[in-house]
């Protein structure tokens, strides 16, 4: 672990690991340990590069994510977010985009999936003040994305079997290239 200005950057959990498979518990206490978390929760995503981050990514099943993401219109999106709803779209609001799209639980590739390009959660704050965040793009899609890790479901899981099946014969094969390499660099020069 490497400690960051506010929080210390924890591993990140990997899919497999039953955290990420199901549903998060509501937050219920909101005090020194919730902020502390969020805290971890951004410097665990800085550290692993990422633009969202939910709290089951480092082991802790509480309804909890972070975000530092653009939009489409290069806004920087900086926040978190607690015991979030996403909101139902009505039909007319629903515009697919079909962008390729990542995870630090599947680390490795990226795939098309298709989602809505806007999105608007509700929650509250550390002090369980009620917060609003609308995104679009590329932020609406990390909204979604960090949404689905709360409710126990990886970006992987909405895919088709094949296509699943592939992400993560992919996601093996770039950890195996990735192990040989910091093999190599440690080994012992004849």
């Amino acid at each position: 672990m490497s400690q960051t200005d506010s929080g210390t950057a924890r591993p990140i959990t990997i899919v497999g690991n039953p955290v990420l498979h199901h549903p998060c518990a509501p937050v219920e206490e909101f005090g020194e340990e919730l902020a502390a978390l969020v805290d971890d929760m951004f410097a665990s995503m800085y550290a692993a590069e990422g633009v969202g981050l939910a709290a089951n990514q480092i082991g802790v099943p509480l309804r909890v994510f972070v975000y530092d993401c653009a939009d489409d219109d290069g806004v920087q999106h900086v926040g978190h977010m607690v015991n979030p709803v996403l909101a139902e779209l009505p039909a007319d609001r629903r515009q697919l985009d079909d962008s390729a799209e990542g995870c630090l639980s599947v680390p490795g590739p990226h795939h098309e999936l298709a989602r809505p390009d806007y999105a608007r959660v509700t929650g509250v704050d550390l002090k369980g003040e009620p917060i609003t965040v609308e995104g679009t793009g590329y932020f609406a899609r990390c909204l979604q994305h960090e949404f689905d890790h709360l409710e126990g479901r990886l970006y992987i899981d909405r895919l088709g079997k094949r296509q699943r099946k592939n992400v993560l014969a992919e996601m093996e094969r770039m950890q195996a290239e990735k192990r040989a390499e910091a093999e190599k660099a440690t080994a012992p020069a004849n």
